[in-house]
């Protein structure tokens, strides 16, 4: 194993997918900060954009995770490949709702609304992150904008809120004066996003871009994760990382690729560090079976 070859106890470059390897380089630090905006301010509608790879998704799980140890409730659902019903069904049931996969949309609308207008007599944000937003089907467009365009007021003006026994609540006296608000943030990729639709990007507050690594983000990913992982944190050369920030484009999705596959190569060639000549050589390889 390449591990042993390099003095590491486990891999050092990790899924994507994984809190506990995330690097948080000053553009993903700028960005989470900005989705914290936009929730403290109870803002309507943002936009997390950026090319496929660049960690959208995992500062929207990182996001929830920070967000349900401070109050709100939060939902998160992809769009990929879902029907409009079927983003309803999956926000109702991660709010509480007990429901059917085959109800009606009006009951599926119903229900979810009734769960938000209960948040409101709680005193609690609703937060809903949407991955993928860019892959939405036709029939999941309109339910997005009628998200975004809900107000407090409609959320049922006399909806009593229930318990967290799911018991309801019966508050004396007028609503609350201070009313939380539904924040939506949507994330996808840049050259994409426009499917949505001008309705819907037109109610944005705020449009979060995720900017490419350097190549000082490449040498700070590559050193914490080695060093983390056991190794050494100049295996990787100044060329070889010149190289790798060129051709992943900054990408760090691309940049964990080719810097777990140049640790692969640097192995079976005994090699006691990684050129440019290295990384080079596994992005051909890579091109050749199209990845």
């Amino acid at each position: 194993m390449y591990q042993s070859h390099w003095g590491l106890s486990e891999s050092p470059f990790r899924d994507d997918s994984d809190l506990q390897s995330f690097y948080q380089s000053p553009t993903h630090e700028e960005a989470l900060a900005r989705l914290h905006f936009l929730v403290e301010q109870h803002r309507r509608l943002g936009l997390l954009l950026g090319p496929e790879g660049s960690g959208k998704s995992l500062l929207l799980e990182i996001l929830a995770s920070q967000l349900r140890r401070h109050g709100p409730v939060v939902a998160r659902v992809n769009l990929t490949g879902i029907s409009g019903d079927e983003m309803l069904w999956s926000l109702a049931a991660q709010f509480g709702r007990n429901l059917d996969r085959c109800d009606s949309t009006p009951v599926l609308w119903r229900a979810l609304s009734d769960r938000l207008a209960a948040f409101r007599y709680q005193q609690v944000d609703a937060v809903i992150l949407i991955d993928d937003a860019d892959r939405a089907g036709n029939s999941v467009v309109p339910h997005l904008i009628r998200l975004a365009k809900i107000e407090p007021s409609a959320l049922g003006g006399n909806v009593p809120a229930c318990s967290e026994t799911g018991q309801i609540d019966k508050p004396g006296g007028s609503p609350p004066a201070r009313q939380p608000r539904l924040t939506l943030i949507l994330d996808g990729a840049r050259m994409l996003i426009g499917r949505l639709g001008e309705t819907l990007l037109g109610l944005s507050e705020l449009r979060i871009d995720l900017a490419a690594w350097q190549p000082d983000d490449i040498a700070g990913y590559l050193d914490r994760s080695l060093r983390r992982a056991g190794g050494s944190a100049d295996v990787f050369d100044e060329p070889a990382i010149a190289r790798l920030y060129e051709l992943s484009h900054g990408i760090p999705r691309q940049v964990r690729l080719l810097a777990d596959l140049s640790l692969v190569a640097g192995a079976g060639r005994h090699l006691h560090s990684i050129d440019a000549d290295v990384v080079e050589s596994v992005y051909h390889e890579l091109a050749a079976v199209g990845v």
